[in-house]
């Protein structure tokens, strides 16, 4: 798939898959760091619904860091954001056997139970991406992510009283499948929801998610002004823990202007 395709599959359908982002040879190394971080740092809450989660994973781990910044993909990406766009989010997500289904949803800042989020009816514009970048093989048996095709151009989403029922199936859902070393681009205003692992692997993943320069990403950073003021109404809010010095100085050079703005002071 050419740059013209991937951003007209991107207009039409709310996604489209990235081949060959992590070469083939570096997957196994890649996937076996990010299996060893999420044992030793996911959260305790998460576990228990058989998913390994770790906000902030560029701190704890920086195998994918040298493939966040490929020229191919960031083509797509500046073409849908426009130049000088950032990093928002590094989760590791790993789906253990067994995990059950996850509801219907949009991500930041579409998620109407957000505190920072754009409220709805929200207009139809790109303005921000979420990757998932596969470092199994996404199939129907082993949980690859639910989408409903076209299901960004809606102007709410599911977390919001619309009447479809979150937790439902829906009559034109479908599996992302890719093969590892793939990355699954989604408008973040896709409805999407977890899928159940229903084979006897794990099916590991990283979400990296990219904002233009202008979206205010702060409310998402722990301890932040912004964060007290939006968070005081009782909404809850992802967070994303910045990244220490240190980790940011041995990052590659043409991946350190994404994290330039997340350091820790």
């Amino acid at each position: 798939m050419d740059l013209r395709q991937a951003l007209t599959r991107v207009a039409l359908d709310g996604f489209c898959v990235v081949e060959g982002a992590i070469p083939a040879a570096d997957v196994a190394a890649v996937r076996e760091s990010v299996e060893r971080a999420t044992a030793a740092h996911g959260r305790e809450e998460t576990r228990d619904q058989g998913i390994g989660h770790v906000p902030g994973f560029m701190r704890y781990d920086q195998s994918l860091a040298p493939y966040v910044a490929d020229p191919r993909l960031m083509a797509l990406i500046e073409g849908l954001l426009g130049p000088e766009v950032r990093v928002s989010f590094v989760t590791a997500t790993i789906n253990y056997p067994g995990n059950p289904r996850g509801s219907w949803h949009a991500d930041w800042p579409f998620n109407q139970k957000n505190a920072g989020r754009i409220p709805a009816p929200y207009p139809d514009a790109v303005m921000h991406l979420t990757t998932l970048w596969m470092l199994s093989p996404f199939t129907e048996a082993n949980g690859g992510t639910l989408l409903v095709p076209g299901s960004h151009r809606q102007p709410t989403n599911p977390t919001a009283d619309m009447g479809v029922l979150p937790d439902a199936a829906y009559p034109t859902e479908i599996n992302a499948t890719g093969a590892a070393g793939s990355v699954l681009v989604l408008d973040s205003r896709i409805w999407h929801a977890t899928a159940a692992n229903q084979t006897d692997q794990p099916r590991a993943s990283v979400v990296v998610r990219y904002a233009p320069w202008w979206l205010n990403t702060r409310v998402l950073m722990p301890g932040s002004a912004e964060r007290a003021r939006l968070t005081a109404s009782g909404r809850t809010e992802n967070d994303q823990p910045p990244l220490p010095v240190e980790v940011y100085d041995n990052l590659p050079e043409m991946t350190k202007p994404l994290f330039a703005h997340w350091i820790e002071d």
